[in-house]
């Protein structure tokens, strides 16, 4: 009876694990995201990451796309489609659904950043990028 019941558990756990990992996988490819490209000691990267880098994860654009960060001189991931190579870091590609929407090369200021960030944002479906608008 024991042997029975413990299979029958852990068939039904084996099915929510593997129906949670399906499912979040695939909810995280069909979502956007910012993808940040960046290589080790590029200043405009740790510029960034001391400036933005704390609140973003706190911020609306964040909600909307989360931040992925990415070193460059590893392998690209395979689950992301590219329009063009990225050349210079940092460099922040906004993708939905595995494809490249837009993306910002450089990082220059806290100001800039956000500006070009909601720019590039309106490139989503309405459904993607709600309501929240950055006000400097």
């Amino acid at each position: 009876m024991q042997r029975v019941l413990r299979r029958k558990v852990l068939t039904a756990f084996s099915f929510f694990l593997f129906s949670a990992l399906f499912f979040g996988a695939s909810s995280r490819s069909n979502a956007a995201e910012l993808v940040m490209f960046e290589s080790p000691g590029c200043p405009w990267c740790l510029m960034w990451h001391r400036e933005i880098g704390p609140i973003y994860p706190k911020t609306p654009e964040s909600k909307i796309a989360p931040l992925r960060r990415i070193v460059l001189s590893k392998d690209m991931p395979l689950d992301i489609s590219l329009s063009a190579p990225v050349v210079a870091t940092p460099t922040f590609v906004l993708v939905e659904s595995g494809k490249e929407i837009g993306r910002l090369t450089g990082y220059k200021d806290e100001a800039s950043f956000w500006g070009l960030l909601g720019v590039l944002l309106q490139k989503l479906p309405n459904a993607e990028r709600g309501a929240g608008r950055r006000m400097l």
